[in-house]
C-alpha cells in the first residue's frame, strides 16, 4: 500500500482541489438526477394511463429509498472508506439510470426510483463526510458551501434539463437519464483516483449501524434539523407542484415553465453561500428563517392574485432563504460532528432532510386532486411558516449562546497567557469546539 502511495505523480491522482470538487459533484449529481423526472411525470401519466395517486407514490418511493439507505448504510463509510462507498452509490445511480431507460410501465418507474433512492442515500452521506475531511484544519466552511451549491444548483438544473429534453429531445422520456448516465460514467472514473480520507489502516468489514447524533452535539443538530426541515420541505411542496403552478400562471402548456421555475428556485438558493459566508451559521439560519417566511406568504399572495411576476419573484426569495437555511445548518452539523462519527452524523441530518423533502411532499399529492394545486400550496406553506418562526428564536438564542462561549474562550486564553499554571477556564473541554470554525 505504501508503496502504491509513493508513485501516486504516476498514477495521476487529482489535486485536492479536483478531488473536492469532484466529491461536491457527486451530490450535485444525485440531486439533479432526484430532479429530472418531475417535468416528466406529466408525460408518464398520460402515456401509460398513470393516476395522480400511482404518481405520487412513485415519488415516494425514491424518498423511502433514500431513508431506508440512510437508516442501514448512513454510518457505513466511517468503517469501509468514503471513496468505496461513493463508488458503490454511483454504481447504484447508474444501474436506475439504466431501468428508467428501458421502463415501459409503472412497475419500471417504482423500481428505477427505488434503486436510485438507496444510491443516493449511499453517496450523499459519504460525500457530505469526504467534503468535511478534505478541507481538514484549513477552511471548514467551504464544506458546507460546496455542498449548499452543489446541492442548490443540482436540483436547479436536473429541474431544467427535465424540462429542456421533454420539450425537444427526440426520445423525452429516455435521452435525459442517457445524459445522467454520462455524466455518472464521468464521475465514476473520476472517483477512483480520488485519495481516500478516512485514515484508519485496518477497518471491519460490512456493519449495518443506525446512524446517531452524539449527546453533546443534540442542540446544535436541533438547531439545523428544525433549519434544514423548513428549506427541504418547501423544497418538496415546490417540485410537486411547479408542473401545475407554473404552466397555469404563466399562461402556458410548455413543460419549460416548470423547468424555468425550478431553476430560479435553486439557481437563488446558490446564492447565499457566496456572498454571506462570513456570517455565522445561527445568523444564517435566522436570514433563511426570514426569507422563508417571506418567500412562502408572497407565493401565496401570487397564487390568490395570478400574478406571474410575483410568482417568479418569490420563488426567487424562497430560494434565497433555501440556500441560508441549507448553508447555516451544514456549518451547524459539520462544526459540531466528531471526526470518528462523521458519516454517522451527516447520515442522520440527511434523514432529517429527506425526511422533510419527502413526508409533506407525498402527503400533498394525496390531498392536490380534492383542493386543487394552489390551496394545497397555501395550506402545506403555512404550515412550514409556522415550523419557521418557530425556529427563528432557537437560532436567535444560539447566536447569542455562541458569543457569549468566544468571550469565555477568549478570556481563558488571555488568563492562560499571563499565567502559564492557570489551565481552567470554566469551559467543558471540547464544548465549544468549532465555533470559530463554524
Amino acid at each position: 500500500m505504501n508503496n502504491a502511495t509513493s508513485t501516486a505523480p504516476a498514477t495521476r491522482r487529482p489535486t485536492s482541489g479536483q478531488a473536492f470538487a469532484l466529491t461536491a459533484g457527486v451530490i450535485g449529481l444525485c440531486l439533479a438526477a432526484s430532479a429530472v423526472p418531475s417535468p416528466l411525470y406529466r408525460l408518464y401519466a398520460v402515456r401509460w394511463h398513470l393516476p395522480a395517486s400511482t404518481v405520487t407514490l412513485i415519488y415516494a418511493t425514491y424518498c423511502l429509498g433514500v431513508l431506508a439507505s440512510l437508516l442501514a448504510f448512513g454510518r457505513i463509510s466511517d468503517t469501509w472508506g468514503r471513496r468505496p462507498v461513493i463508488v458503490t452509490g454511483l454504481a447504484g445511480l447508474l444501474a436506475s439510470m439504466g431501468l428508467f431507460v428501458y421502463a415501459s410501465g409503472a412497475a419500471w418507474l417504482f423500481a428505477a426510483r427505488a434503486v436510485q433512492g438507496l444510491a443516493t442515500g449511499i453517496a450523499i452521506s459519504a460525500s457530505g463526510a469526504a467534503l468535511l475531511e478534505l478541507r481538514q484544519g484549513r477552511d471548514p466552511a467551504t464544506a458546507s458551501l460546496y455542498n449548499v451549491v452543489a446541492s442548490a444548483l443540482g436540483v436547479g438544473a436536473g429541474g431544467l434539463l427535465g424540462a429542456v429534453l421533454l420539450q425537444f429531445a427526440p426520445g423525452p422520456l429516455v435521452t435525459p437519464f442517457v445524459v445522467l448516465a454520462v455524466l455518472v460514467v464521468v464521475l465514476l472514473l473520476g472517483m477512483t483516483a480520488v485519495p481516500e480520507t478516512v485514515s484508519r489502516e485496518s477497518r471491519p468489514g460490512f456493519r449495518v449501524a443506525a446512524p446517531g447524533v452524539p449527546r453533546q452535539i443534540r442542540a446544535p443538530f436541533v438547531l439545523a434539523g428544525l433549519a434544514i426541515t423548513c428549506a427541504w420541505s418547501i423544497i418538496g411542496i415546490y417540485l410537486g407542484l411547479a408542473g401545475t403552478l407554473a404552466p397555469a400562471l404563466l399562461h402556458t402548456t410548455s413543460p419549460l415553465a416548470a423547468g424555468l421555475a425550478i431553476l430560479a428556485l435553486g439557481g437563488a438558493s446558490a446564492v447565499p453561500p457566496l456572498v454571506a459566508r462570513a456570517l455565522p451559521p445561527a445568523v444564517q439560519i435566522a436570514c433563511g428563517t426570514l426569507a422563508l417566511i417571506g418567500g412562502i406568504a408572497s407565493m401565496a399572495w401570487s397564487l390568490s392574485a395570478d400574478s406571474a411576476v410575483l410568482f417568479v419573484a418569490a420563488s426567487v426569495v424562497i430560494g434565497i432563504g433555501v440556500g441560508f437555511a441549507m448553508f447555516g445548518s451544514l456549518r451547524t452539523v459539520g462544526a459540531a460532528a466528531p471526526p470518528g462519527g462523521r458519516a454517522q452524523v451527516m447520515a442522520a441530518f440527511y434523514i432529517v432532510a429527506y425526511g422533510a423533502i419527502s413526508l409533506p411532499a407525498v402527503a400533498a399529492g394525496f390531498v392536490v386532486h380534492r383542493l386543487g394545486a394552489a390551496a394545497t400550496f397555501q395550506i402545506f406553506g403555512a404550515g412550514i411558516v409556522v415550523v419557521s418562526v418557530g425556529t427563528l428564536p432557537l437560532a436567535v438564542a444560539r447566536h447569542r449562546a455562541m458569543k457569549r462561549a468566544a468571550g469565555v474562550t477568549t478570556s481563558a486564553g488571555l488568563r492562560s497567557t499571563a499565567d502559564p499554571q492557570a489551565t481552567g477556564s470554566g469551559v467543558e473541554p471540547g464544548g465549544f469546539q468549532g465555533l470559530r470554525q463554524g
